[in-house]
């Protein structure tokens, strides 16, 4: 257990009273580590969907190798904008927001009620995942069944020949290059201070593969008593948005909201924390302007730009 008091600082954004922590949950891509540039990749597979719809082949490898290539070379403003609201969505979500764009555009034809499909839309784009108050016409259910997860799997594809097969080959030979400064050093005294670690993330976990394998390369240690807990994912299939997965986490281990540290780069992360009432602290560049504002709109508390800030380490005991 560790108490966290609110000492005034450049880094807290909103006060809080002081607490004792018993664990934290931690989102891991932008927040301890880089070996996934996704942001350009998710904005030209989302474009392309919402633009090409789905035709046949769609998810080919020579497209694989078509949009692995365009990642990032032009400014994509809808997608490229929607990729910085939606951090830390589950990416199966971010997949089905493209698809509704697409059955919107008039791009993919489906029976379905468009304004309450462009409401959906719009709901996304506000940091929602899911809709049980607005159930889709079994025409656009069984599109989105369909394609969302396919759909994603493409996206995965995409990103490997971007970005992560490379980064991931160079992070066995340099690890530190793909951390967050003072990540590894953060999470340790979280541990050594009787604080368990657990990485939680909208990417799909399975053991020695993806995240996990990545988590792995960096040289955080996975397992009961180690300094990660566990690691806890979605699905290629099931969407599970992460305000689910922290609640379903926090609910097993017994541990009210107060005495969980969140920590994390993204809106989802970050609202669930305020939403169960944890301490929160955004992991954001400096130059991150936008991103800082909105972390500060959602409620976040603390906002530093790496874990080696002093202040930081200034207000636990």
């Amino acid at each position: 257990m560790l108490t966290v008091s609110p000492v005034p600082s450049g880094i807290l954004v909103r006060p809080f009273e002081e607490r004792h922590i018993v664990c934290a949950f931690h989102d891991i891509d932008g927040t301890h580590s880089l070996i996934r540039d996704w942001p350009p990749v998710m904005s030209i597979v989302l474009h392309y969907a919402e633009t090409s719809g789905v035709p046949e082949g769609y998810d080919s490898a020579e497209n694989v190798k078509k949009l692995a290539a365009l990642a990032g070379t032009e400014p994509l403003p809808v997608t490229d904008a929607f990729c910085v609201e939606s951090a830390g969505l589950s990416a199966l979500t971010q997949m089905e927001w493209a698809l509704r764009r697409a059955v919107d555009a008039g791009t993919v034809r489906i029976p379905c009620d468009l304004k309450e499909n462009r409401e959906k839309i719009e709901r996304i784009n506000g940091g929602e995942e899911v809709f049980p108050d607005m159930p889709d016409s079994p025409e656009l259910g069984a599109f989105l069944t369909e394609h969302t997860p396919r759909l994603f799997v493409f996206y995965e594809k995409v990103l490997n020949a971007f970005c992560r097969d490379r980064n991931l080959a160079l992070a066995r030979e340099d690890p530190a290059r793909f951390r967050i400064a003072g990540s590894p050093e953060f999470m340790e005294y979280l541990s050594s201070h009787g604080v368990e670690n657990y990485f939680v993330t909208g990417a799909v976990v399975e053991k020695g593969m993806g995240m996990h394998e990545e988590v792995v390369m960096l040289g955080y240690r996975i397992g009961h008593g180690e300094t990660v807990e566990d690691i806890i994912g979605s699905t290629w299939t099931e969407k599970l948005p992460k305000d689910v997965i922290m609640g379903r986490l926090a609910e097993k281990l017994g541990i009210p909201g107060e005495q969980i540290l969140v920590v994390g780069d993204g809106r989802s992360e970050i609202s669930a924390g305020v939403k169960m009432g944890a301490l929160c602290v955004s992991r954001l560049p400096i130059q991150a302007e936008y991103q800082r504002g909105l972390h500060r709109r959602l409620g976040t508390h603390i906002i530093v730009s790496d874990f080696t800030d002093p202040r930081l380490y200034a207000m636990f005991s």
